[in-house]
Order: C-alpha cells, then sequence, then structure tokens
C-alpha cells in the first residue's frame, strides 16, 4: 500500500476551504500536525509554483520541504507534489454538498517500502492537519 486516505466533512462552502489552502498565510497556521508551526520561504500558489518550507516540530526539529504546485483547480482540487524524501503526491479535493464540503486527501508514496514505514507518523499525522484546517475554516467562516 502506497496511498494513504482521509477525509473530513467542513460545514463551509468549497471557496471558504479553497482560501485556507490557497492564502500563504493561513495555510502557514495550519499546515502539518498538531503543535507543529511553519516557516515558508516561497510559496507561489499557481500550477508549476515552488513551495518551500520548514516544518518546526514541537520538540524544536526543523524539517525543511520542497514542493510543487502540480495542478490548482478554483475550488475544486490541489496537488502537491513532494520530490524530495519520502517523495509523494497529495491531491485534496473538494467535493460541495448542500451545506458543507467534503475535503479528501489522498497522499501516494513513490514507494511501498518507504509508506509502510511511515504509516504509524503519516496516518496521524493527516487527520491532525484536517483537523486543523477544519479549525481555520471555522475561524473565517464569517469572513
Amino acid at each position: 500500500m502506497t496511498t494513504f486516505q482521509s477525509s473530513r466533512v467542513i460545514p463551509a462552502s468549497p471557496e471558504q476551504v479553497f482560501a485556507a489552502i490557497s492564502d500563504p498565510q493561513r495555510l502557514a497556521r495550519w499546515w502539518g500536525p498538531a503543535g507543529f508551526t511553519n516557516t515558508f520561504q516561497v510559496c507561489e500558489f499557481k500550477v508549476g509554483g515552488r513551495w518551500s518550507l520548514v516544518m518546526h516540530g514541537p520538540d524544536g526539529t526543523n524539517y525543511p520541504n520542497e514542493n510543487i504546485f502540480a495542478e490548482i483547480e478554483p475550488f475544486k482540487k490541489v496537488v502537491v507534489h513532494h520530490p524530495s524524501q519520502p517523495e509523494y503526491r497529495l491531491v485534496i479535493t473538494l467535493t460541495p454538498s448542500a451545506s458543507a464540503t467534503t475535503v479528501s486527501w489522498s497522499q501516494t508514496f513513490a514507494s511501498e517500502e518507504i509508506a509502510s514505514r511511515i504509516k504509524h507518523i503519516v496516518v496521524p499525522a493527516n487527520e491532525q492537519n484536517l483537523d486543523r484546517l477544519l479549525s481555520d475554516v471555522l475561524s473565517h467562516v464569517n469572513d
């Protein structure tokens, strides 16, 4: 298994959820597992744009990350390619309903061996990431 999937129903429109993903200042606040903070060097939110950041763990460890925004469909989908190790592709899709948006998070690693080795970190981290996205969106729903 190389793909990990999660989803969250957020009581907001796709436009409101997309705003939390596409605004670098908001993205920096919610991106990553619980307890992490971020410093963005570059966040070019456009197809082919670079996204270079350092994730700061709660224990003070720094995790440099290099990403590329591979696809962007406003209010529908964002695909992030993480070419450095561990290499993965993250597909975030936004599916509207009458009163909410389902955010689907599909993270596919380049290697089954790497995926199985880090599954114990990735699965809870993805859930925490979606929790943080939900919190950010709810804090801006009336903006």
